[in-house]
């Protein structure tokens, strides 16, 4: 697996999205998600990325339960302040005392003395951003945190975060079907020397090409509230992911390896961080680390998955209204 620089943190050049361990699609298995989290560093993944929202503290556990014996083997990132998830009500805390309290409980979940990486997982408009980061750099002042990075927060956001404490990654969705960052983001984290860390860079799934009928989602699939996943939207969404399939054949590869590939090639300070609770998938995802495309295919797959060729939008606008603060 060859590696990337998040700021001053190395690791490997695709991560793995741990959310979907706990239920948030799917129901995992539980087993099934620790192999996959334990055969990660025997094919050189090493970047795990959780948050305390995600099974409202269940997944962190998890992590810690896989990674026993092997902390040292892996780089692992949590998050905090995003407090919709639970409630399905768009909110979020940035309190100095909120981030204090909150890297005390992860730390105890993940049973570690120290987190990697550590973002504020939604900004809160009510809390001044330098607040905020002051008390996440007082934690890693403090041994408890060695890096910071932020989530879908904007470009004057990111600034002022930076400044205040050196990011060494910004976190926003990024794929073929979600090209939003390319204009303002990615040349600020070019410019300050930031990692740029794209979750959810196979479209939740939809680039697998494994997704074509809403109905076929369990019950309490989040994916069944998302616009793009959605009727009208769904069927003209699908046509795209046709024309991604012809290219993947092309290049003898999965659709889910060129999509991943495709955002590898965007930039060397990009990694890719897909979830997955299956030892198949994760060994299909880190293949696509050693795929080059070819000129032909990558301008082809520019011009299907233009900016703004999915149809929908990629969250429910209440939700939007909170991203890129």
């Amino acid at each position: 697996m060859q590696r990337r620089r998040l700021g001053m943190l190395e690791v490997s050049a695709i991560g793995l999205g741990c959310a979907t361990m706990t239920p948030f699609y799917d129901e995992p298995d539980t087993a099934a998600a620790i192999e996959t989290l334990q055969q990660a560093r025997g094919i050189g993944i090493d970047l795990l990325d959780t948050s305390d929202a995600y099974g409202q503290g269940k997944n962190e556990e998890l992590i810690a339960r896989a990674t026993k014996g092997h902390r040292d083997d892996y780089v692992i990132a949590t998050k905090f302040g995003n407090l919709g998830i639970a409630t399905g009500v768009p909110s979020s805390d940035g309190r100095p005392d909120y981030v204090r309290a909150c890297c005390e409980k992860s730390l105890q979940r993940l049973q570690t003395d120290v987190i990697d990486l550590y973002y504020i997982h939604r900004v809160d408009p009510t809390v001044p951003i330098e607040d905020t980061v002051g008390a996440m750099s007082d934690l890693v002042r403090q041994g408890k945190v060695r890096h910071l990075g932020i989530c879908e927060a904007g470009a004057t956001t990111i600034r002022r975060a930076h400044a205040t404490h050196p990011l060494a990654a910004v976190q926003i969705e990024y794929s073929l079907w979600t090209r939003d960052v390319e204009a303002e983001i990615l040349p600020l984290c070019e410019e300050l020397g930031i990692g740029f860390v794209a979750y959810s860079p196979l479209g939740r799934g939809f680039l697998t090409g494994c997704i074509g009928d809403i109905a076929a989602l369990r019950a309490g699939d989040a994916r069944r509230n998302m616009p793009r996943f959605q009727s009208d939207n769904l069927r003209r969404n699908l046509a795209l992911v046709e024309e991604l399939k012809a290219h993947a054949a092309a290049e003898n590869c999965t659709p889910a390896q060129l999509a991943l590939a495709w955002v590898l090639s965007r930039a060397p300070y990009i990694v890719p961080i897909p979830g997955t609770s299956h030892r198949y998938r994760l060994e299909e995802n880190a293949a696509a680390s050693s795929l080059n495309i070819s000129a032909d295919t990558e301008d082809a797959l520019l011009k299907v998955f233009v900016l703004g060729a999915a149809s929908g939008l990629r969250y429910p606008e209440n939700h939007l209204a909170r991203l890129g603060i």
